[in-house]
């Protein structure tokens, strides 16, 4: 069972994650990240690590997230994107699903992370374009 981004990562985009990753699984969208669940190994370093709270093991994510297994899988390559499950999705998320980037370093976390780790539902917010990656 492969762990899962949830809600509280997006625009807030810490990556403190991705630094203990012994697999480096995470890949890079503008304003959140993904886990691979194929290359996770489920070590389970990332969780804890995270300063949102956003990384779930995919038997524990709030069902209210349930829709980020399947944006994870797309985003990151797990399933071919054009084959994704985009039911609950955002219509923009929708139309823009591409694989994103792999990220295997730290980084900052975005310029009003502070203030996004205090909201909710962030879900629309997702930015379909691909992060830098690293």
């Amino acid at each position: 069972m492969a762990y899962i981004v949830a809600d509280p990562c997006v625009k807030c985009k810490y990556t403190d994650c991705v630094a203990v990753c012994p697999v480096d699984c995470f890949y890079e969208g503008k304003n959140m990240l993904v886990i691979n669940p194929d290359e996770c190994i489920d070590c389970g370093a990332c969780e804890p690590e995270c300063p949102t709270t956003a990384i779930f093991e995919e038997s524990d994510l709030p069902g209210k997230w349930h829709v980020y297994i399947s944006i994870n899988k797309a985003f990151s390559g797990a399933i071919d994107p054009s084959e994704a499950d985009t039911e609950g999705w955002p219509e923009a998320l929708a139309k823009g699903v591409k694989i994103w980037p792999q990220i295997m370093e730290q980084k900052s976390g975005l310029d009003g992370a502070e203030e996004a780790e205090k909201e909710l539902d962030k879900l629309a917010q997702i930015s379909p374009e691909a992060g830098e990656g690293g």
